[in-house]
């Protein structure tokens, strides 16, 4: 009789979770599942952390590509996979002048499903760099969208080589809003995520400027984790629960958009 109402506490304790974090639909774009995760936040465990989380999708890339095969074949209707041009840790600022980075990805293209190509880094002029240039050639053929990490300047490289390209600027570049602000206006094919990143709201209420980018641009702004650490994976469910209190202090239409509609909009058309 104990063994039956434990498990029915069980139950009705899961049951209650997963009522709290599915009452706001969500979508993170940017999930990092690399090498050194796989062992401390095995598969099943980390796809258990994205539903617990109310996740509807989890946009995710890894170091190497193993990582984000892993988890989408577990649940291929959650995960959105994409492609990180690193094969381990360490590769952020080498990737870039290693041209056998071009056949690996161009490999695993025409082998598996993604939605995009990135995390990946780059400043400056080098986006003018023989890899880059091939990586965004890639994006085009396969009408697939650029997770780019980097500055202004190295998004306008990339525009300039393809004004039609897609691009999600991860962290919105660390820049303040007045800049993510004339950066969105001038590139329409521009999105940005606010992966780790916490300015823009405190104790349930947006900043007055990070508003005033939020009502400019709704469309083209996406919330997200970023797990670039193992330990980061137990902080997605405590930072699903923090954006969607935030995004409470939003007129509705856009809160949604931010909190799902705009990274589904962006998964949709790459998978099309």
């Amino acid at each position: 009789m104990k063994r039956v109402i434990g498990s029915l506490l069980s139950s009705v304790l899961v049951f209650s979770v997963s009522t709290a974090h599915s009452e706001t639909q969500l979508i993170d774009t940017h999930i990092h599942y690399s090498h050194d995760a796989w062992n401390v936040t095995p598969p099943k465990k980390a796809i258990e952390i994205l539903r617990t989380a109310g996740l509807q999708k989890a946009f995710v890339s890894s170091s190497s590509d193993e990582g984000t095969q892993l988890l989408y074949a577990k649940a291929p209707d959650l995960i959105v996979p994409v492609l990180r041009p690193y094969r381990k840790r360490g590769e952020i600022s080498t990737w870039l002048h290693d041209e056998s980075v071009i056949p690996m990805l161009e490999n695993l293209l025409a082998k598996n499903t993604y939605a995009g190509i990135g995390e990946f880094h780059v400043y400056g002029d080098n986006a003018n760099l023989p890899v880059i240039r091939r990586v965004v050639e890639l994006a085009a053929q396969y009408q697939i969208f650029l997770h780019l990490h980097g500055d202004s300047d190295a998004v306008e490289y990339v525009f300039d080589q393809d004004p039609s390209a897609k691009i999600l600027w991860a962290h919105s570049g660390f820049d303040d809003t007045y800049t993510i602000a004339r950066m969105l206006e001038k590139h329409p094919n521009l999105s940005a995520d606010l992966a780790f990143r916490n300015e823009h709201a405190s104790n349930g209420k947006v900043d007055a400027d990070w508003r005033e980018l939020f009502l400019a641009y709704p469309d083209r702004i996406m919330v997200g984790t970023d797990t670039f650490s193992p330990e980061r994976w137990y902080y997605i469910i405590d930072h699903a629960d923090w954006s969607r209190e935030w995004l409470t202090d939003l007129p509705t239409d856009v809160a949604e958009k931010i909190a799902y509609k705009n990274a589904l909009a962006l998964s949709n058309w790459a998978l099309k």
